[in-house]
């Protein structure tokens, strides 16, 4: 029996917890804890009991940033292809969220989707962001459709601006398009390939379903 969305707690990534919890699209242990000590954390971690389920990752905004591999790189949460408006020097951006994540593979237990933990996630972030000083907070908001924020790890921009965040630019993410498209003809697996084809049987764009936003909040 899964635990109720009370009863997960949520806090920072620490040293300590580099050998013990999942790291994967947050580069080697070495780099981590460069993180750490530069930004004070890399990642907000949800727990059910001992055991974590969670996660989302952030770094120090760099503008400019480009993803070596596109989709297929962590940078591609900080690569806004030119479109991101100038931010302050101290501003944070948002990585992707590994809800339900219990080690360190691409698996994902389902059972956690769809109760709160990604926002929780997010709020617990943004709270901490303020707290220690920064002036701003970046990411990439994702369409609202269910398939693309599990395949993408992402957020709807949806859930940003109820958040505050302002949305700053709106792009086609050309990438994200031909991955979709992909997926749709059999390229990504069964359960993928079976949700876009509901999605277009429903009547979707699949050009709105990879459309990207970059969403900014600021604090005061």
């Amino acid at each position: 029996m899964k635990a109720q969305i009370n009863d997960i707690r949520y806090r920072l990534l620490k040293p300590a917890d580099v050998k013990r919890v999942p790291l994967q699209h947050q580069g080697t242990p070495e780099e981590v804890l460069e993180r750490i000590s530069v930004c004070g954390s890399s990642a907000m971690l949800a727990f059910e009991g001992e055991a974590h389920i969670g996660q989302l990752q952030f770094r120090p905004y760099v503008p400019g940033t480009r993803s070596p591999k596109g989709l297929y790189d962590p940078l591609y949460w900080m690569d806004f292809l030119g479109h991101a408006p100038s931010l302050p020097e101290r501003t944070l951006a948002l990585f992707c969220y590994h809800v339900g994540q219990l080690d360190d593979t691409d698996a994902r237990d389902p059972g956690y989707f769809g109760r709160g933990i990604g926002m929780k996630l997010l709020d617990e972030t943004l709270a901490w962001a303020e707290s220690v000083g920064f002036e701003a907070v970046v990411a990439k908001g994702l369409s609202s459709y269910r398939p693309v924020i599990e395949y993408m790890g992402g957020m709807p921009t949806a859930v940003y601006t109820s958040r505050h965040f302002l949305q700053a630019a709106a792009y086609l993410d050309t990438e994200l398009r031909s991955c979709l498209d992909e997926a749709l003809h059999g390229s990504y697996g069964i359960a993928l390939q079976e949700a876009l084809q509901k999605l277009v049987a429903e009547g979707v764009d699949l050009d709105a379903a990879a459309m990207v936003t970059v969403c900014v909040r600021k604090f005061a």
